[in-house]
């Protein structure tokens, strides 16, 4: 009977390592994608130092998952106690990591907001300057998602950098402009009646709500993912440490 029950725990801890494993893979590949997107995606998230540490903290947890996982199994296949105490105590420090990190992002979650974007881009936007990283960054959000300011092309009136640097002549910077493909090598329609802000050359609906509206099914994935890792791994630690006492 004893030995049915160990054959069974033993089974169990190596499905949910199984999982843990594939869902290491998974937050290893959405890193990696955050990391290399050609999209403008990256430079979103390269513009905030805390999302791109989020990002590399998401590189290193895929990586750990990734390799624990298959620990696991091995561990449970093989009726290692070393390789299961291993498994054990990285996984519990995993766990702290995650649930630490997701409190974090509650906490700061208020940095998020769209006030908290109009404000920073009516204070630092400089319109097609390049060397500013906060400048290249909004444009090629704005040329990538087809978008103009946070709001709409109205903030731009209250950029006391940008009306500075133009000498208040553009009513909207370059990457608010139309282009056709919408992308950074599309053809501008009309960039002198763009500037002018003329409502047929240029994107009214303001980046905010485009990227929120195009991320929104992103982030219940994504946070329905987390929950599910972190069920995972409350489960294959007691499963771990069944297995662990069970092993003569």
């Amino acid at each position: 009977m004893e030995g049915d029950c160990l054959s069974c725990m033993k089974y169990l801890m190596f499905v949910f390592n199984f999982f843990i494993f594939l869902g290491g893979a998974c937050l290893l590949g959405i890193g990696i994608w955050v990391m290399v997107d050609p999209t403008g995606f990256r430079e979103i998230v390269a513009a905030n130092p805390l999302l791109i540490t989020g990002a590399y903290i998401l590189l290193a947890m895929g990586g750990l998952l990734f390799l624990l996982g298959f620990l696991g199994c091995c561990g449970a296949v093989r009726e290692n106690k070393c390789l299961l105490l291993f498994f054990f105590l990285f996984i519990l420090i995993i766990f702290l990591a995650e649930l630490s990190a997701a409190i974090l992002a509650f906490i700061f979650r208020g940095n998020l907001t769209r006030e908290f974007f109009t404000k920073e881009l009516t204070k630092h936007y400089q319109g097609n300057n390049d060397t500013d990283v906060f400048s290249a960054t909004w444009n090629s959000v704005m040329i990538t998602f087809g978008c103009c300011g946070v709001n709409g092309p109205e903030d731009f009136k209250y950029a006391s950098v940008f009306r500075l640097l133009t000498l208040d002549n553009d009513e909207v910077p370059e990457a608010c402009c139309r282009r056709e493909p919408q992308s950074r090598d599309g053809v501008l329609l009309s960039r002198e009646e763009c500037l002018l802000g003329r409502d047929l050359f240029l994107n009214k609906q303001g980046c905010y709500t485009v990227i929120l509206n195009a991320f929104e099914t992103y982030v219940y994935l994504a946070g329905a993912l987390a929950i599910g890792v972190l069920a995972i791994e409350l489960f294959a630690m007691i499963f771990a440490m069944c297995l662990f006492r069970g092993i003569q």
